[in-house]
C-alpha cells in the first residue's frame, strides 16, 4: 500500500506541469496516474521540488525524441517519431497488457498515456515550470444528497471575475480521472486566462448511461449558479472535453438547449465520441491502433451502455442528433484514431445545421495526443488553436 501511494504521488508530481511547460514554449513567458475519480485535490501541487526541477536546462527538443524500434504493424507511415516514442514508453510501462483483458477497476490503475509522457520527460530531462494557476477541490451536488468531485483551476494573474470553462475528461466513461487529464485542464486555464472546472463525473460500470451525462449537466448548471464562488463570470461560460469528455461537453449543450437554459458560449470537442458505428472508415483503418482501438471502444460501450439501444440516443450518437441552435464549436481530431471519421462527420453536420465550426485534423498522431505538447509539435499547435477559439468565444 505504501509503495502504491508513493508511485501515485510521483505520477501526479510529474503530470501537473506537463501541459504547462508546453504552453510556455508557445509563448514568450520564458519559463495521470489513475486513482479513483473521487480523489481529493491539492492546492497548487506544483510547488516545492518542482520549482528546483524547473531550473534544470533540458538539452532535448521534441525533434530530438526518437523511437527505439520499428513502426508497429498497425501504424501508417505518417506516424511521427515522437508519437511512436510515447507509445513505446506506454507499452513498456504496461508490460503489453491490454485494458480489455482487465476489469474496469484494474484498468483504472493501469499506466496511462499521460504516465508515458511523464516517463519520457523524465528520461529526456525535460523540466517542469512553476504553475500559473492555483488549484482547489470542490464538491458539486447532483441530487439525492450525493456529490461529485471537481477541481478548480484559477489563474494567478488577471482580474476576477474570470471567464469559466467546464471541462470533462476522457476515458470512455469508465477509466481515467481528474489527475490523468490534469495537464489539459491546467493548460486551458493558463492559455485562456479562464477559470477551469474539471468534473469527476461518476463512471461505469458502477454507474450506467446516462449517469455521466446527467452529472455533467449538473456540474454545468452548478457553475452557472455559483460562478461568483469560484471568481468566475456566469455570463462567459464555455464547455470542453476530450474523447468521452468531448461527447459529454456536446451533450451538455444539447441538454441546455432542450431545457431552454443558458447555452455555453463555445464548445471545444477534442476527438469526441460522436457515434455508435464501429465500422466507419477510421474504425476500419485504425482497428488495432494504440492507445485507442476498435476492441477498446467496444469494451467502453459495453461497460457504459445499459443495452445496445442506448447507442442510438442522441446523447451518444451526436452525429444523429438535432444540432440546430447549438453554440459555436471547435473540433479537433487525430489521423490515427478510430474516432476521426465521426469527429469530422460531427463538424460537417454542425455546419449543415448552421452552427459555426472550426475543424482541424492533425496528421501522424493518435488519440490522446492533445495533452502531449512537451513532446509533440502537433499537440502544441492543437492547444494553441483550442485556446484561441475559446478566447474568441468567451469574448476575451
Amino acid at each position: 500500500m505504501k509503495k502504491t501511494i508513493f508511485l501515485q504521488a510521483v505520477r501526479l508530481r510529474w503530470l501537473l506541469p506537463v501541459l504547462a511547460l508546453s504552453l510556455c514554449a508557445l509563448s514568450s513567458c520564458g519559463t495521470g496516474s489513475n486513482k479513483d475519480a473521487t480523489t481529493t485535490t491539492n492546492t497548487d501541487a506544483t510547488k516545492g521540488d518542482s520549482l528546483s526541477t524547473a531550473a534544470t536546462v533540458s538539452s532535448t527538443a521534441p525533434e530530438d525524441i526518437k523511437p527505439k524500434g520499428p513502426k508497429p504493424d498497425w501504424a501508417p507511415a505518417s506516424l511521427t517519431p515522437q508519437m511512436q516514442a510515447v507509445l513505446e514508453t506506454l507499452d513498456s510501462l504496461s508490460g503489453g497488457k491490454k485494458l480489455t483483458d482487465l476489469t474496469p477497476q484494474q484498468a483504472r490503475q493501469a499506466p496511462s498515456p499521460a504516465d508515458a509522457v511523464m516517463a519520457l520527460m523524465k528520461e529526456k530531462n525535460i523540466p517542469m515550470p512553476a504553475s500559473q494557476v492555483d488549484t482547489s477541490g470542490i464538491q458539486i451536488p447532483i441530487g439525492g444528497g450525493q456529490h461529485i468531485q471537481a477541481r478548480v483551476y484559477t489563474p494567478k494573474s488577471g482580474t476576477a471575475p474570470f471567464p469559466v470553462i467546464v471541462y470533462y475528461h476522457g476515458g470512455g466513461w469508465v477509466i481515467a480521472n481528474l489527475d490523468t487529464y490534469n495537464a489539459s485542464a491546467q493548460g486551458l486555464a493558463e492559455q485562456t486566462g479562464a477559470v477551469v472546472v474539471s468534473v469527476a463525473y461518476r463512471q461505469a460500470p458502477e454507474n450506467k448511461f446516462p449517469t455521466a451525462h446527467n452529472d455533467s449537466y449538473a456540474a454545468y448548471a452548478w457553475v452557472l449558479d455559483n460562478a461568483a464562488a469560484i471568481k468566475a463570470d456566469p455570463n462567459r461560460v464555455a464547455v470542453a472535453g476530450e474523447s468521452a469528455g468531448g461527447n459529454l461537453a456536446a451533450a451538455v449543450c444539447l441538454m441546455a438547449r432542450d431545457k431552454k437554459a443558458q447555452l455555453p458560449l463555445h464548445q471545444l470537442l477534442v476527438y469526441p465520441i460522436a457515434g455508435y458505428d464501429l465500422n466507419t472508415p477510421s474504425y476500419k483503418a485504425n482497428a488495432n491502433a494504440k492507445p485507442l482501438n476498435k476492441p477498446l471502444m467496444a469494451w467502453f460501450f459495453d461497460k457504459y451502455l445499459k443495452s445496445p439501444a442506448d447507442g442510438t440516443s442522441p446523447m451518444i450518437s451526436l452525429v444523429q442528433a438535432n444540432l440546430k441552435g447549438l453554440p459555436p464549436a471547435t473540433i479537433i481530431t487525430a489521423e490515427i484514431d478510430p474516432l476521426m471519421s465521426e469527429g469530422k462527420a460531427l463538424a460537417d453536420k454542425l455546419k449543415a445545421a448552421g452552427v459555426p465550426v472550426t475543424y482541424q485534423n492533425y496528421e501522424g498522431v493518435t488519440h490522446e495526443f492533445f495533452g502531449m505538447a512537451t513532446v509533440l509539435p502537433q499537440a502544441k499547435q492543437a492547444q494553441q488553436l483550442a485556446a484561441s477559439e475559446l478566447k474568441k468565444g468567451l469574448n476575451k
